[in-house]
């Protein structure tokens, strides 16, 4: 049995399931991992302090990420762009990526996703290069990660082609509205009810996955479940903390972007929460680089194994994941998992 929804018709893919984006960490192998299962891998939008440092900068890490999964899979695959108005190299991707992926055939054919994120869903399609990309013949297909329904509204108003709809279970960045995912796909369905929409916020199971699709989502979008695979690029030490978690082991704190939510620990514990938008431009505003680079350090100091002292993104579906396994066998047993509870919901009509 096949699970075909708007979404894997649209994006030419197997089954229903996403990488959610996890910038400024590397997913290149778990990208490959993910596309190669029937699912569609998405390379993160990478700034790791050390890389800008080394001067590696985003968005050549992004050409050569895309090439190295060219060279690994033949399956369609996505990119994530970071659009924060704190995000330097948002706008420079925007312009400089989908010129270079015009120009090479491969990945031209095989990247037919492009996900925007934590900003503006307007930088991407207002680039002269991603309309000479569209005009030049490519599928690829623009979503934008909505956190709340007035920013779903500026989404379609813009003229995304799909979005993400993440409730504040997830891990990473959150809105400030702090609304679920249960009742934020409800919304964002009855309003948009014909739109292509990707749930994410809290899915990491077959029953999830079951209960989106049956709600009116295409495809979920999982992040938590995928960094405790085989193939991800996180350290054992940040993977190993999934397993035995409690769904309460994490918690809202102030991430780069505004609300973020963190896995419990002498870092998120001890940090502050800012209230509300014009709080967190006021922290910006008083920013200097030294804390800049202090904050980004938290995040790769936790990438790289220090989970004591780094920060570590992950979301409360921590709580239904009990164990480490390969993205094969993960997608493998979510799919399984689905068809089961979608058949008995189906028996429910008589």
């Amino acid at each position: 049995m096949v699970i075909e929804t708007n979404i894997t018709k649209m994006l030419g893919i197997k089954h229903p399931i996403i990488a959610a984006p996890m910038g400024p960490f590397f997913t290149t192998e778990l990208t490959i991992a993910v596309s190669e299962a029937g699912g569609l891998g998405v390379l993160s939008h990478t700034g790791l302090l050390s890389e800008f440092q080394a001067r590696r900068f985003p968005t050549e890490i992004m050409k050569e990420n895309m090439l190295k999964v060219v060279e690994q899979t033949d399956k369609p695959f996505g990119l994530n762009i970071r659009t924060s108005r704190t995000e330097q190299s948002g706008s420079r991707i925007c312009k400089e990526i989908p010129k270079f992926i015009l120009e090479n055939q491969r990945i031209r054919e095989q990247c037919v996703y492009a996900v925007t994120s934590a900003g503006s869903s307007r930088m991407l399609p207002q680039s002269k290069s991603f309309q000479k990309l569209k005009e030049g013949g490519s599928n690829i297909k623009h979503f934008h990660v909505a956190p709340a329904l007035w920013l779903a509204d500026k989404c379609v108003a813009s003229g995304v082609d799909g979005l993400v709809i993440t409730g504040g279970e997830g891990g990473g960045h959150q809105s400030y509205e702090r609304v679920s995912s249960l009742v934020l796909l409800q919304q964002a369905i009855q309003k948009y009810p014909d739109f292509p929409i990707v749930a994410c916020g809290g899915f990491a199971t077959g029953q999830s996955l079951a209960a989106a699709l049956a709600m009116g989502a295409g495809a979920v979008a999982m992040g938590s479940r995928f960094i405790a695979s085989k193939e991800s690029e996180f350290h054992d030490s940040y993977k190993n903390i999934v397993p035995p978690a409690k769904a309460q082991d994490t918690v809202l704190t102030t991430g780069a972007l505004g609300f973020i939510r963190l896995w419990k620990n002498e870092y998120s514990t001890h940090h502050e929460l800012v209230a509300n938008k014009e709080e967190k431009m006021a922290q910006e505003a008083a920013m200097t680089l030294e804390g800049a680079n202090e904050v980004a350090e938290k995040y790769e100091m936790a990438y790289q194994g220090n989970i004591n002292d780094g920060a570590v993104p992950l979301g409360q579906s921590i709580g239904a994941i009990n164990k480490i396994e390969s993205v094969s066998d993960i997608i493998g047993t979510i799919i399984t998992a689905a068809e089961k509870n979608l058949k008995k919901t189906h028996s429910y009509l008589k």
